[in-house]
């Protein structure tokens, strides 16, 4: 029997959102027969996506990233651009908590008929969101959207997560350098392609200056990820929109200086792999977490690690061996 979702593929490329949503919604979902119909769909849209810009976007909380992305995002829509924004939020693995709130917050884009917002999944591993965040943004693409924001709540190894699906790094920063430079990760900005310093504006802007002068001393310490690209730092206000110019002009020369030099195909190619070995990570930890014999022998095994009465080598041990690996 044919499935209800055999269509979506070309629905998809004319544009219709509501059937990019429910595909998206079939993407996420953990029926086996889902997942197979999910499959299906991108392997056939596949050879109409990879042309949109990938750009990953995080800071801490505070520094204004959906006010940032609101109007970043309806700043391209007016140049034409289709935009669609995609979260990856590691709280939702602990809490069943989703980014959604942050759609509330784009009032904007959120009503702008060439942009498209959507969560991440509300539960599964870090590993299991960002293999679905990569497939939306693969749905996403050929839905026409030529630019795709991954935003990330800025905490822990989801900043990692999305710097390694996407084509250019952001990170956001406030005014008061002297502070916040003690607290930077340096993890974190030796991912980034570009320092944006937010709310630069009114008494805001000699400190947003004097804190943009700190982090280009900061980074001239570090290595850069890549020899033909130095990252900039500059000041903008996303409440204003000065600013908001010069970031998309840095990512456009970014994405223009990777091409021509094969980075970002190789870059590319690279995710891919990461991609495929993540979403292998993923089914075998359901194929874990489905194994009647081992749903019940978890609890002991875990108890008597923490015990100290099993070495955790030996509980792996019986792990695989149960598994048949």
């Amino acid at each position: 029997m044919p499935s209800a979702y055999d269509d979506h593929a070309e629905a998809i490329l004319s544009g219709d959102r509501a059937t990019l949503a429910r595909a998206i919604t079939l993407v996420e979902s953990k029926r086996e027969d889902h997942r197979k119909q999910a499959h299906r769909l991108v392997q056939e849209l596949l050879p109409h996506t990879g042309k949109a810009i990938r750009v990953g976007i995080t800071g801490s909380p505070g520094v204004g990233k959906s006010t940032t992305i609101d109007a970043l995002g309806s700043f391209l829509t007016a140049q034409g651009h289709k935009v669609a924004v995609l979260a990856v939020d590691p709280s939702s693995t602990r809490t069943g908590g989703s980014i959604l709130g942050d759609k509330t917050r784009m009032a904007h884009l959120s009503a702008d008929e060439n942009a498209f917002i959507r969560p991440s999944p509300s539960s599964g591993t870090l590993g299991g969101v960002a293999a679905k965040t990569r497939e939306t943004m693969l749905l996403c693409e050929a839905a026409g959207h030529d630019v795709i924001l991954v935003e990330t709540v800025g905490i822990g190894q989801s900043e990692t997560t999305v710097a390694g699906m996407t084509d250019f790094f952001l990170v956001l920063m406030l005014p008061g350098a002297g502070d916040e430079l003690q607290g930077i990760k340096k993890g974190v900005v030796e991912l980034a392609d570009m320092i944006a310093v937010n709310k630069a504006d009114g008494d805001n802007i000699r400190r947003a200056q004097a804190a943009a002068a700190e982090y280009r001393a900061a980074l001239h310490i570090l290595k850069p990820a890549s020899e033909q690209w130095s990252p900039p730092v500059i000041t903008y206000s996303a409440l204003t929109g000065d600013g908001l110019p010069a970031i998309w002009q840095t990512i456009c020369a970014y994405r223009q200086s990777s091409e021509g030099s094969g980075a970002l195909a190789k870059k590319r190619r690279d995710q891919q792999v990461t991609w495929m070995w993540s979403m292998l990570e993923e089914r075998l930890f359901a194929k874990l977490r489905a194994d009647p014999e081992l749903k019940s022998r978890l609890p002991q095994l875990e108890q008597a690690v923490a015990a100290g009465r099993l070495s955790p080598m030996l509980a792996v041990e019986e792990i695989a061996s149960t598994m048949g690996l």
